[in-house]
């Protein structure tokens, strides 16, 4: 946010403008840009989806729309979700009803005030980012539970209620193993996470130490349950419940839904390659390799890799019945996570 108030400084008579429209307006901007480029890349992503899926299954996918491999496809598909009629229930709780996607999208979108894109490529570095990603991700559950609930339908209220009991379930884990990172580090601050991973690869917290190694594993497979992943899409589980909390939602507020998973997949993945890959730094060392690839940019590519990897497992793997996931999280990941950050605090107090 620094560089677009730096940009916004060049604009005539911006200095007379009132102190409340020059302290919002770059974070307006920023908020603008975010949605924007988070848009693109969400179509990309649900393009390259349906092509791995149709690779791992030996068929093609979308090919005629666009041209080159159906890179349309999916424009033509948010255009025409955009344009279907926004049908609400008449026994639903319309005011509930209507706010819910929109809750549900904010959650994902606040969390990328903090993620750390470049050295300076950050909306806002606050000393308590850690903690903010683990309080702000908690408001989706807030908006799904209000869609299954107002949607007075009972799909959609299994739906919510499952998902709330999975998302409020792995958080435990997954803040547990996040923790191990922050002790090594030392502080809560997304960025200063990132430049102590500085130095190539074999800086970086995935390969430190054997407990954030197993750590990294165990926030991947619980922020797969936290955005109803497969094999943790029970929610949404299709042979069951229809289609989720969303089952009765049409439109621009669906896609609204379909959004903010897609966000949330770049969040967990974000979040993972900040605190274990290293953020935006260089995987080789040294002066001369890091100029090789801007921070952005790499930042980008070890985020795509992870959501290939969660698009990979989608295919792959079956859904999980309810008690199975509810074991895994509460008798596996949970007791793993505490082994894990008691590790990572003696190597603080005892290896240094």
């Amino acid at each position: 946010m620094e560089s677009i108030a730096q940009l916004l400084q060049l604009i005539p008579k911006y200095d007379v403008l009132p102190a409340l429209v020059r302290a919002s307006l770059p974070m307006l901007v920023s908020a603008i840009v975010i949605f924007a480029l988070l848009s693109l890349v969400v179509l990309f992503l649900v393009w390259l989806e349906r092509k791995v899926s149709a690779h791992m299954q030996d068929r093609l996918g979308p090919m005629y729309v666009g041209g080159w491999h159906g890179w349309a496809q999916t424009i033509a598909d948010a255009i025409k979700l955009l344009l279907k009629e926004d049908i609400v229930p008449e026994l639903a709780d319309r005011v509930l009803f209507k706010m819910a996607p929109f809750i549900v999208f904010l959650g994902a979108f606040a969390a990328f005030v903090v993620i750390p894109f470049g050295a300076s490529s950050i909306v806002s570095d606050l000393n308590i980012g850690v903690l903010y990603i683990l309080a702000i991700g908690s408001l989706a559950v807030v908006g799904i539970m209000m869609a299954g609930w107002a949607s007075n339908s009972k799909y959609s209220l299994y739906g919510g209620m499952r998902s709330v009991a999975q998302i409020v379930s792995y958080e435990i884990p997954a803040a547990i193993a996040i923790m191990t990172v922050v002790i090594l580090a030392g502080s809560l601050s997304m960025q200063d996470i990132v430049n102590a991973q500085k130095g190539g690869i074999q800086r970086w917290f995935l390969f430190r130490n054997p407990f954030t190694f197993l750590a990294f594993f165990v926030y991947f497979i619980a922020s797969l349950a936290e955005v109803n992943r497969t094999p943790f899409d029970i929610p949404e589980a299709e042979s069951e419940l229809v289609a989720g909390y969303h089952t009765e939602y049409s439109g621009m507020r669906f896609a609204f839904f379909f959004l903010a998973e897609y966000a949330n997949m770049i969040v967990v993945a974000g979040v993972a390659t900040t605190l274990f890959l290293g953020g935006w730094t260089q995987v080789l060392p040294g002066t001369v390799a890091g100029q090789l690839v801007p921070g952005p940019i790499m930042f980008f590519l070890k985020v795509m890799a992870l959501i290939f990897v969660q698009m990979w497992l989608r295919w792959s793997l079956p859904r999980l019945r309810v008690d199975q996931l509810m074991y895994l999280c509460w008798k596996v990941l949970l007791p793993a996570s505490f082994i894990l950050v008691a590790g990572a605090g003696w190597l603080a107090v005892y290896w240094k």
